[in-house]
């Protein structure tokens, strides 16, 4: 990597930046928030009949020797997500008559998440994949920290109950190998739940990941859900990505973020307008890197960037209003 850490603090504590007021707005289904700065979709519905493990996303190791990040999206790609975005907002307005009452729009705005958690294990060991539930428990202590604005981020609607832990001995889904069809086995068999059900899939992972995840669809298929590096969980042996922030991660593209580097220094990159244009992902924790010309510096400190653990602790107001109208068009019930 060739860059030395600096040293940052990870979390500061703080009031949240972002007001129920401004994920109100977002929460009105059928606007697409001025946030997007992607080209205008077709009028036309556009439904992604790609397969899901094409519409992914991964968080690699620094020097990690995979050929592809699983999820890397093409500039054709993001197009198709935004227009189906927008075709999914279209479609979910049709069946709201007359606008939202404050109370609606206040419950739209506060989503609680159910969690179900399969660990996937080779043995009985913890070289085998046995993970305590304390590992679990802070985990999930991580999201709501995060997903709050308790790090010292914008405060999102969202936050995360664990409705199960769902252990499997299972030597043929371990290391469980992205893409495989042995990945859509397990998938297949274990998930549970409805749109709004988070499923995480915990064991070792193939090609140096750390976890990848799927995009949110209007169909929901077996495949929806995020897969994590166990070991990246709190307390884990995952060094520099021990802290839970791998989930945090993936939990957002799971919700319909794209890193901070998608796009490059286009006008367009992630799609949020608060997120400083970023040419190259961050490795380690770059303090003061600047890859693009736009105003501002890399946003090493997002969660969606490939920081170190230590250093990222931030949503910003713009991606906690994205995700929630992603979650308006595609997980609401």
């Amino acid at each position: 990597m060739g860059l030395r850490p600096a040293l940052l603090t990870r979390r500061t504590t703080g009031v949240a930046s972002t007001t129920l007021a401004v994920l109100l707005t977002a929460a009105t289904v059928g606007v697409v928030p001025a946030a997007s700065a992607f080209s205008a979709a077709p009028a036309a519905d556009v439904v992604c009949e790609e397969p899901a493990d094409t519409h992914s996303d991964a968080r690699l190791k620094p020097g990690g020797i995979a050929k592809h990040e699983p999820n890397e999206l093409t500039a054709v790609q993001v197009r198709e997500r935004e227009a189906d975005l927008a075709a999914a907002l279209r479609e979910r307005a049709r069946f709201r008559v007359g606008p939202q009452s404050a109370r609606q729009a206040a419950e739209a705005a506060a989503v609680n998440i159910p969690v179900v958690v399969h660990v996937i294990q080779k043995d009985s060991t913890r070289a085998g994949g046995n993970i305590p539930d304390s590992m679990i428990n802070g985990q999930i202590k991580v999201l709501n920290d995060s997903f709050s604005g308790a790090t010292g981020g914008a405060a999102t609607a969202f936050s995360f109950t664990l409705q199960k832990i769902n252990r499997v001995t299972r030597p043929a889904w371990y290391p469980i190998i992205q893409g495989s069809s042995a990945e859509r086995q397990m998938k297949t068999q274990l998930r549970t739940g409805g749109k709004n059900t988070l499923n995480v899939y915990l064991g070792a992972l193939s090609n140096d990941l750390l976890g990848w995840a799927t995009f949110p669809k209007r169909t929901l298929d077996a495949m929806d859900g995020v897969v994590v590096l166990s070991e990246s969980l709190p307390g884990g042996r995952a060094t520099s990505f021990n802290l839970g922030d791998t989930g945090t991660h993936e939990v957002g593209h799971w919700m319909n973020l794209y890193h901070t580097f998608q796009g490059g220094c286009s006008t367009t990159n992630d799609g949020v307008a608060d997120t400083p244009a970023e040419r190259d992902p961050a490795q380690g924790c770059p303090a003061g890197q600047d890859t693009c010309p736009a105003e501002g510096l890399d946003p090493i400190t997002n969660f969606m960037d490939y920081s170190y653990d230590s250093c990222m602790y931030q949503f910003t107001p713009g991606q906690a209003s994205r995700m929630l109208t992603a979650w308006n068009a595609y997980r609401a019930a």
